[in-house]
């Protein structure tokens, strides 16, 4: 057995938490620049441009990439071959988000309930998923979700004779409803299968994958390439003002299903797609 210490992944944590907040990644800002390069629409392209610059001044000054620094989640693979020791990892993590939240000087937008609206003001509880691995590392996946985007997600339970066309309706019809609302230009991620929950945890789930890399699996990776041709013909544009770059990366997750079943999420996600990752 390896022993990672709750410590450790605390201080962990807290740097990720400022780090994603202040740092947009280097396939996002290229991603921004390409897109810049191919927009049609004048205004589309100053948009980029000052989404650029914005990326530019969070990073050299320090602050926030948007002043929604989101609801902590993150994607935990935990090695079979580890042994934590101190604290449990879920009062670490949440350990690390309270202090990275708090140094970072970022918004807390978290509410201890969801009708009293009461703030807890460190951004906790975060939400964690867990999976279990071979071997003796641990995995953590950072991903501070802003809600702007989030309000704009949808889930539905396609029969299996809606197949592609219906999928593709789906996702098409939740894009045009977010509209300038998200925060265009989107990484959209699309989880396909499962149960209704899981569906839609494999859809936030693909929002960390390298914009530009494509599903392995040859029929989705073609319907991730039609879907980003389709939504980027809507006309929403860069901030929702008209253009032809709507979105980035359409990126897809899918899972074995019930033969009754054809579970679809739409995780939208705003053109600061800010993660972190880290092996311990």
């Amino acid at each position: 057995m390896r022993t990672i210490s709750s410590g450790l992944i605390t201080g962990i944590v807290e740097e990720m938490c400022i780090k994603a907040n202040t740092e947009l990644g280097c396939d996002l800002v290229s991603a921004l620049s390409a897109a810049r390069n191919i927009e049609k629409s004048e205004i589309g392209r100053d948009i980029l441009g000052q989404l650029i610059q914005n990326a530019q001044i969070a990073f050299s000054d320090n602050v926030p990439l948007c002043q929604d620094t989101g609801m902590a989640v993150f994607f935990v693979e935990i090695g079979s071959e580890v042994y934590i020791q101190g604290s449990n990892i879920k009062d670490a993590i949440n350990e690390g988000v309270k202090k990275g939240y708090e140094k970072g000087c970022l918004r807390k937008s978290v509410v201890s309930d969801p009708i009293l609206r009461q703030n807890t003001n460190d951004n906790t509880p975060a939400v964690i998923y867990y999976d279990f691995i071979d071997g003796d590392k641990l995995k953590i996946d950072f991903m501070p979700k802003g809600f702007g985007s989030e309000n704009m997600s949808a889930l539905k339970m396609l029969k299996p004779s809606d197949g592609i066309k219906g999928i593709k309706e789906f996702v098409l019809d939740t894009v045009k409803n977010a509209g300038a609302n998200a925060c265009p230009p989107f990484v959209i991620g699309i989880g396909i299968g499962g149960t209704m929950d899981m569906a839609a945890v494999i859809s936030k789930k693909a929002l960390l994958r390298t914009i530009g890399d494509r599903n392995h699996k040859i029929q989705l990776a073609k319907l991730e390439e039609a879907l980003l041709d389709e939504i980027n013909k809507l006309g929403i544009g860069p901030g929702g003002l008209g253009g032809t770059v709507t979105a980035l990366a359409v990126n897809i997750l899918d899972y074995p299903t019930h033969i009754a079943g054809l579970p679809v999420s739409v995780n939208i996600c705003c053109h600061a797609a800010r993660h972190r990752s880290c092996i311990i």
